[in-house]
């Protein structure tokens, strides 16, 4: 653990604070200060250029569509499964590629799964009894228990049969060989993976959520992609929310699938850039190697998962080692996701909140060509981003204003605008989910395609907005630099109807 912790301090720009280039400032200076001028001059301008923030906002957010759908049209075209890179190289193994497979055959790189738990007692059965059948000789399911008192060790004695000798923290039993159950005091999901990445001595370490439960065949395919490409450190995989019955269930899953479907096929279009940053940390593939070179998980982040994939294209960039992050279409997951808005925004606020947090560790990588398309493309991107809520809010509210005070000449232009975005997204969300059912393999039934149209109908004034929001409260949480959340609420994916099959 010292020996992670002092590669985290050597490689992590949180300690080394390596310095910025002023045009890295002048982007995020830019679009600050270009909310703040549209924003006051929506008091003085006339008709639809009252709303120019909310131009803005529409423009910037189709050409995001157009440019994921451009990048998305390979899948169309062939395999999904074809070389993702514009410009692929054949990568020669190094001295970490695995030649042996699980216990010495070639059938692929063994498999540690680590689970940071805390207070997972109910949903822990369902993603354990779905992992070990999948286990080959070498592979170890790690649960780390990161201080619960909920039951999670007497459920994991009572159901798994799991014994700790003595005085030891490390839990085994005679039911499942590949089972182990570390006793971890309590100090938050990254220090609990890096607990569990220390035990291991497998050649691919996965993360994998206490309530997330993987498709029966999802480590053979995740074995599979890591044993064909040597080049690959790090890997995302197919995940989709599953809500527990509420009464706000049905309208939180029906939006939460697309936002995912999305999601991934955005991760596609930027890995074939060679500039993916986020790879959930739910259910994601790492080469051990690759993690214990730059520190493993960051305590201190809010997004843990995400800030690691700047870590790691950092030290493969300062290295000249060509290490790649990729999206894999084959293996499967679904994950519990929030069923109620305070839950939704408690998430949303976390999330955007680390995204922040991280992007200031990294800013010297924006528009620094030194770190390829990821600086000189992708990284300007997310400068942007971190203002998109605030401009889309922004919007909102002055249509609100606008309407109430009677202003029908800046009015009835911008609902006309907010139409024809509308009409835009309902063919790019008809897209996502041709183009996502292509890549996965899994038919999408006319049912599937007319829910995606009402889920673009309706999402700019619901769902949209209720992210929006979440966003907004992140940004106020970094700037006072709250960094606890609390406890949120457990054991949804055990009650849920779902299967990752």
């Amino acid at each position: 653990m010292l020996e992670m912790t002092a590669a985290l301090r050597r490689i992590s720009p949180r300690f080394t604070r390596p310095p910025v280039a002023l045009r890295g400032w002048l982007i995020y200076g830019a679009v600050f200060g270009l909310w703040i001028t549209v924003t006051i001059a929506a008091w003085f301008a006339h008709g639809l250029f009252a709303w120019t923030v909310g131009l803005l906002y529409v423009a910037y957010d189709t050409w995001l569509l157009v440019y994921v759908a451009r990048k998305t049209l390979f899948v169309l075209r062939g395999n999904p499964a074809e070389p993702p890179l514009d410009q692929t190289q054949a990568v020669e193994p190094d001295a970490h590629t695995v030649s042996a497979g699980r216990g010495g055959d070639s059938a692929g790189p063994t498999v540690g799964i680590v689970i940071a738990a805390f207070n997972e007692a109910e949903a822990l059965p369902t993603t354990l009894e779905a992992l070990l059948p999948q286990l080959g000789a070498g592979d170890v399911v790690l649960v780390v228990d990161d201080g619960s008192h909920d039951g999670t060790r007497a459920m994991l004695s009572g159901r798994f049969g799991v014994q700790w000798a003595g005085q030891s923290t490390l839990g085994r039993t005679a039911l499942h060989p590949g089972l182990r159950v570390l006793m971890n005091r309590h100090g938050g999901k990254a220090r609990a993976l890096n607990a569990g990445l220390v035990q291991l001595e497998t050649d691919l370490v996965v993360t994998v959520d206490a309530d997330t439960k993987l498709a029966a065949d999802a480590l053979a395919g995740l074995r599979r992609s890591f044993l064909d490409d040597p080049a690959m450190v790090a890997a995302c995989c197919v995940i989709s929310p599953v809500c527990a019955p509420g009464p706000l269930s049905a309208f939180f899953q029906w939006f939460q699938t697309y936002e995912y479907i999305r999601a991934f096929c955005s991760r596609v279009a930027w890995m074939r850039a060679d500039a993916l940053l986020l790879v959930s940390g739910a259910f994601a593939a790492f080469r051990r190697h690759a993690l214990l070179a730059v520190g493993g998980f960051d305590p201190e982040c809010l997004v843990e998962d995400y800030e690691l994939i700047h870590r790691l294209h950092r030290y493969s960039y300062d290295k000249g080692l060509d290490w790649r992050v990729a999206v894999l279409h084959a293996p499967r997951a679904v994950t519990d996701a929030p069923a109620t808005l305070p839950s939704f925004l408690r998430q949303r606020r976390r999330w955007f909140s680390g995204f922040l947090q991280t992007q200031y560790w990294n800013c010297d990588m924006t528009f620094n060509r030194r770190y390829g398309t990821l600086g000189s493309w992708m990284l300007p991107i997310k400068a942007i981003d971190t203002m998109q809520p605030i401009f889309g809010l922004t919007a909102f509210g002055l249509l609100i204003v606008f309407a109430a005070t009677g202003r029908l000449g800046i009015v009835l232009p911008v609902l006309a605008v907010i139409l024809g975005k509308v009409a835009i997204d309902v063919g790019f969300h008809v897209w996502w989910v041709h183009v996502y059912g292509r890549w996965t393999g899994q038919r999408v039934s006319a049912g599937g395609f007319f829910l995606a149209l009402l889920a673009a109908l309706a999402e700019p004034f619901s769902f949209q907005l209720m992210r929006h929001v979440g966003a907004a409260w992140g940004w106020g949480s970094f700037v006072t630099r709250r960094t606890h959340w609390g406890d949120r609420p457990k054991a949804r994916l055990a009650g849920a109807e779902a299967s990752a099959e």
